[in-house]
């Protein structure tokens, strides 16, 4: 297979289902993409749901092109799909799939800028030019190659707004960058021959901006002796004796929607304004202006490289938060729970996303009791990973004296006192000793289910409040007795509410088909078994809950885990 050419560097920027991110170059033609690489693939993407020869990007001479190789549910850019589509630098790459792998395509083309200065401002106005002309148009073509430059981003700014002023023989120049709400914010602020000026120190014509951003276009005034009234009129203008401004709004087009196509006006996102005045009139010829608007575009596009930049800062940071997180939940979850004197235990709990909001634990009250308890707490995310904290630290902090009850009525009254927070939680919480007696309190959680002599039943018939969702709602403890061998199956909604892609949820006679006839499996068995059975039904369904197991099997005699 050919090598790439060096003249051009293509690369593809992978975001994996787990948030991980990875940069792979493309250095062969073809380039296979689909999943393992025992197949021949350059990059393999581990996900069961994408075809093994998925797809392949070549290169030639009209630049790198994506074919699909027969992914069964597509191969999509920029959200559209594609039989054979040409790439362009930006361009996301995606498979039809929720919660899959995300592609960016980065192409930098040694001699791409030139092009596309030279085809915005056409050769016959340079032909017919002056020298001053082909001067400016040579301080464009440097500031162009600034795009594929390895300088600090200030220095390409600065270097891009100093060759406006030059071009425009303007005495200052601003660029102002517009926030979510659209205003204006100085990020540079220079003089003529480089010279760097305090933005405080500025005060541009807000008239000229206004109607530059109004128009959507370039407001150039030569003289202002002889602009219109609300230029000449301007408060900011006459205080400062200026004959000469020019505003030029920045505007930038998804890179899914066509620069030709009759949407990309209204679509376009306004990033900000190159603004430059001067206290002497000037004259600007056609070409003065075709490249006035060449470099309106350079400065778009770096700035919005810029935001893209900081985006993908901003999501670095908080994927950096979140697997924090994810660490402190992990570490606080059990893990590899130790069989107790008089009952085997083992649990599991998969987070859908870095963090969950399902809780799960079982440790010892007092020689002879010991706390079992599943929680779900509502939302996903870090608010949802708080209260899971919140909760286990109230449970282990009880005592043997402490009445569950009382516990239960103070959690729904802090949660539902601080209803800002927008979190309540089900739970299932019980206390197990030594004689086989389990006294259980059930606050809107799904039922656990009770294994004995090969049926299956649910523990709890009657429907409950969860904790922190109604103020006034009063929570009630019930006793069970438990027999040798009983094995009770705890297990959050996103074990029965997992769904298949037709939408089909995995449901509660599911779950007891699953169980019925089990009785004698391990508990590491049991739990094997479910979440085969629901990986199995869901056949690579994305998941939008948790899943949290916990077993317990009593037995009044030291045996091993395994009975």
């Amino acid at each position: 297979m050919p090598d790439i050419e060096d003249m051009t560097e293509a690369e593809l920027a992978v975001t994996a289902p787990d948030k991980s991110c990875r940069t792979v170059k493309i250095t062969t033609s073809p380039f296979l993409l689909g999943r393992g690489l025992d197949i021949g693939n350059h990059l393999a993407l581990d996900d069961q749901r994408i075809s093994r020869q998925c797809a392949a990007i070549f290169s030639e001479a009209s630049g790198f092109i994506l074919e699909d190789r027969g992914h069964r549910r597509g191969v999509f850019v920029n959200g559209k799909r594609i039989d054979r589509a040409t790439l362009s630098s930006g361009d996301v790459i995606t498979f039809g799939l929720d919660q899959s792998y995300e592609i960016v395509f980065r192409s930098r083309s040694s001699d791409q800028p030139l092009q596309n200065v030279l085809t915005m401002i056409g050769a016959s106005p340079i032909t017919q030019g002056t020298s001053a002309g082909l001067g400016r148009l040579t301080l464009l073509l440097e500031a162009t190659s600034l795009l594929r430059s390895d300088l600090p981003l200030e220095s390409v700014l600065g270097t891009m707004l100093d060759h406006a002023i030059s071009i425009t023989h303007a005495d200052r120049g601003l660029l102002m960058e517009a926030d979510a709400s659209g205003s204006l914010r100085v990020r540079l602020a220079r003089g003529s021959h480089g010279v760097s000026l305090s933005a405080g120190d500025l005060n541009p014509s807000q008239t000229a901006l206004r109607q530059a951003m109004q128009l959507r276009k370039c407001i150039v005034t030569e003289d202002l002796n002889v602009a219109d009234h609300a230029l000449q009129a301007a408060q900011s203008i006459v205080a400062q004796s200026l004959r000469a401004v020019v505003a030029i709004p920045l505007y930038v087009v998804s890179r899914s929607i066509s620069a030709n196509s009759p949407a990309a006006t209204e679509a376009a996102q306004f990033l900000g304004m190159i603004y430059l005045d001067s206290r002497r009139p000037t004259a600007f010829s056609k070409v003065d202006r075709q490249i006035l608007d060449a470099l309106a575009v350079q400065a778009a596009s770096i700035l919005d490289s810029a935001r893209l930049v900081e985006q993908e800062r901003q999501r670095q940071k908080l994927e950096r938060e979140l697997n924090i997180a994810r660490d402190i939940q992990q570490a606080l979850i059990p893990h590899g729970l130790r069989d107790f004197p008089y009952f085997g235990v083992t649990g599991i709990h998969n987070p859908c996303n870095a963090v969950g909001g399902d809780y799960f634990d079982a440790f010892q009250l007092s020689e002879d009791r010991s706390v079992i308890v599943v929680a779900d707490v509502s939302g996903k995310g870090i608010g949802a990973a708080l209260l899971t904290t919140m909760l286990q630290g109230a449970f282990s902090s009880m005592t043997p004296g402490t009445d569950p009850v009382q516990v239960f009525d103070q959690l729904n009254r802090f949660l539902c006192d601080h209803s800002q927070v927008g979190r309540y939680a089900t739970m299932f919480f019980g206390i197990l000793d030594r004689l086989g007696q389990l006294q259980f309190i059930n606050a809107g959680h799904p039922s656990p289910l009770m294994m004995r002599s090969g049926n299956v039943t649910s523990l709890v018939s009657e429907g409950s409040f969860p904790v922190g969702l109604v103020p006034e709602a009063t929570f009630d403890a019930k006793t069970v007795q438990l027999l040798p061998g009983d094995t009770l199956v705890l297990f959050s909604d996103g074990v029965t509410e997992a769904m298949d892609p037709d939408e089909q949820l995995f449901g509660d006679s599911r779950l007891h088909e699953v169980l019925a006839g089990k009785q004698e499996l391990s508990l590491d068995g049991l739990q094997k078994e479910i979440l085969n059975s629901v990986q199995s039904f869901t056949r690579g369904a994305s998941q939008n809950d948790d899943i949290t197991l916990l077993l317990v099997r009593y037995r009044p005699e030291t045996q091993s885990s395994s009975s």
